[in-house]
């Protein structure tokens, strides 16, 4: 009678995996937390609603001159601020998105790392199944030949296939 070999238990030889998340929270400046936040304020819809209110308002005022004209029409001082605001918050954005770009990278690689631990415990699973199949297959043998020497030679019936 033949033993049944059955491959050791899976170990695992890897260190946790870790998120990526809060360790580059961590490491971030002051200044690299204030771009973020800058770009989080700029690039929504209330920044722009508000923005908006007063720009209408800016020219509103302008042109009806209740007071006095403090920018008249073409609006040279309104330009001036905008692209005052515009030169600075370009470049504050861009560095907020440099950034996301390094943590894209960084989750793509974890997830590189995580996808090569699952496809390791993937292989061991598929050889601890074949395994386990094959021993399936050697225990029907061993009892289709005990079954064949009690009934004499009893009528062959089809195996399973795994």
């Amino acid at each position: 009678m033949n033993k049944l070999r059955f491959p050791k238990p899976f170990e695992h030889h890897h260190p946790p995996i870790k998120n990526v998340n809060e360790a580059f929270e961590k490491q971030l400046t002051f200044g690299q937390r204030a771009s973020d936040r800058i770009a989080n304020i700029v690039g929504s819809w209330p920044f722009i609603i508000v923005q908006s209110i007063l720009l209408a308002m800016w020219v509103v005022l302008n042109v009806a001159a209740v007071i006095r004209h403090w920018d008249p029409y073409p609006f040279i001082l309104m330009n001036l601020v905008l692209s005052m605001q515009a030169a600075y918050t370009a470049p504050i954005i861009m560095m907020s998105q440099n950034r996301q770009a390094e943590r894209d990278r960084l989750e793509a690689h974890n997830d590189y790392v995580i996808n090569q631990k699952a496809e390791e415990e993937i292989r061991a699973l598929m050889n601890h199944l074949e395994t386990q199949a094959e021993a399936l297959m050697q225990i029907y043998q061993i009892l289709d030949n005990q079954k064949t020497s009690v009934n004499g030679s009893a009528p062959e019936q089809p195996r399973p296939s795994f």
